[in-house]
C-alpha cells in the first residue's frame, strides 16, 4: 500500500463492489441495484483520486465532499441489497464494515479541509457560522 491510505482503502473497496455486482449479475441475475452500487462504489474512489489532483482548497474540499456522498449512497444501496436478500447477514456485515471504514476517514478528511478554507477564507480571526452570530 502507498502512503495515501483513504485513496487505497477506497480502490480496495471499489474492487470489492466490482466482484459483489458480478457475482449479482452473474449469479442472482439482479441488474438494476448492482449497477447502482456500482456505480457510487467505484465513485468514491474516483473522487478521492481526482481530488489528490485538485488545483486549491476548495475543490480539494468538493470532490472529497462528493466522495463522501457517494459514500453514503453506497451504504444505502447496500443496505437495500442486504434487506432485499441478495447477501447474507456475514456477506452484508463485511462489506459495510469497510463501506465505514472509508466512510470515517472521509469524514475526517472533509472536516480537516472545511477548517483550512474555512481559515483561508477568514484569515486569523477565529471563524464563526452565520448561525451562531450574534
Amino acid at each position: 500500500m502507498s502512503e495515501n491510505l483513504v485513496l487505497d482503502k477506497s480502490k480496495t473497496f471499489a474492487l470489492r463492489i466490482i466482484k459483489l455486482c458480478r457475482i449479482m449479475m452473474d449469479s442472482k441475475r439482479e441488474f438494476v441495484l448492482s449497477k447502482q452500487l456500482l456505480r457510487c462504489g467505484t465513485s468514491i474512489g474516483a473522487n478521492v483520486r481526482a481530488a489528490q489532483r485538485a488545483e486549491d482548497d476548495r475543490t480539494f474540499l468538493f470532490l472529497m465532499n462528493t466522495a463522501l456522498k457517494d459514500a453514503a449512497q453506497t451504504e444505502y444501496w447496500l443496505e437495500l441489497i442486504h434487506e432485499s436478500e441478495y447477501l447474507t447477514e456475514s456477506e452484508f456485515l463485511g462489506i459495510i464494515s469497510d463501506c465505514g471504514e472509508v466512510n470515517r476517514l472521509l469524514i475526517k478528511i472533509v472536516k480537516t479541509a472545511t477548517l483550512k478554507v474555512q481559515k483561508s477564507q477568514f484569515g486569523a480571526q477565529q471563524y464563526v457560522p452565520p448561525e451562531l452570530q450574534i
